[in-house]
């Protein structure tokens, strides 16, 4: 198992689909998704995230068959050519079912277990899971962000997530989460939740976030998607530094070396 405390952890973004906000259809042939992921690993990638539905606000579903020949090749394939663990990012159940048949150790679940089967299969299997907070669904998402208070909102239901997970049988020490960027959150909601992120580690789960090359980075940059590198490097510097556990990226080895920076000054001074 991965020692998440140690530093923080650079996770690769893989999308095995047409529609991403970043990269739509880079990775659509599973042969260029491989060849990315294992190119990943070699720049220092701690984890793979292979996801095979977009959930950029506004997009559409995609069919669990379809979802499931899209992701389970290219998860089969880099859980026997690489070292590292895979993580499928779905919110359906039967999908998360298949990739872990395959090789996948980790189920990354943007909608945090709302598939009623989804605790039952990570449990069975006893893999790790990702809780990540949104509301509604990607077509709905950014219609729904009033809060009284998101932090204290998003840290209560991640916590009540870890408990309902942990209620269904699945181990604390398997469980991570995310406060959902970009998902049902204005601009300055976002800023706000990277800001206080320290406030999600009282949950006292590792912390997982996912700024890379967000919208929100744009509208501050003035920038589109594919010049959002300098951005996103400020941001997971930031979070690296307040103890955030894993990064997920898009652009890995600019970020290995961003995160191993910030390690070398946070750990200067201390003794060995």
């Amino acid at each position: 198992m991965v020692d998440c405390g140690a530093r923080t952890h650079v996770m690769g973004i893989i999308n095995v689909t047409p529609d991403s906000f970043s990269d739509g259809g880079r990775f659509f042939d599973p042969e260029v998704a491989v060849a990315a992921g294992v190119r990943m690993v070699e720049e220092g990638a701690d984890f793979l995230d292979v996801g095979g539905e977009s959930t950029r606000p506004g997009s559409d579903p995609v069919e669990v068959q379809e979802e499931i020949d899209r992701v389970v090749p290219v998860i089969k394939r880099l859980a026997g050519e690489t070292a590292v663990p895979v993580s499928v990012d779905t919110r359906k159940a039967e999908v998360a079912g298949a990739a872990i048949d395959v090789g996948a150790t980790i189920v990354n679940d943007v909608t945090a277990g709302s598939d009623s089967k989804m605790f039952d299969v990570v449990r069975d299997a006893g893999s790790a899971m990702v809780l990540m907070h949104m509301r509604g669904d990607p077509k709905t998402m950014q219609q729904l962000t009033d809060y009284r208070d998101v932090m204290a909102e998003v840290r209560d239901y991640l916590a009540q997530c870890v408990d309902a997970a942990v209620g269904h049988g699945i181990s604390r020490d398997r469980l991570a989460v995310d406060p959902g960027l970009g998902f049902a959150k204005t601009e300055a909601q976002n800023y706000l939740l990277m800001k206080e992120i320290r406030a999600f580690l009282s949950i006292g789960r590792p912390v997982l976030v996912g700024p890379s090359r967000k919208s929100f980075i744009g509208k501050v940059l003035g920038t589109e998607v594919e010049e959002r590198l300098e951005g996103t490097a400020g941001a997971v510097a930031w979070l690296a530094a307040q103890g955030a556990h894993i990064v997920r990226v898009h652009d890995v080895k600019a970020m290995v070396r961003v995160v191993r920076v910030v390690g070398a000054i946070t750990r200067a001074g201390k003794t060995e």
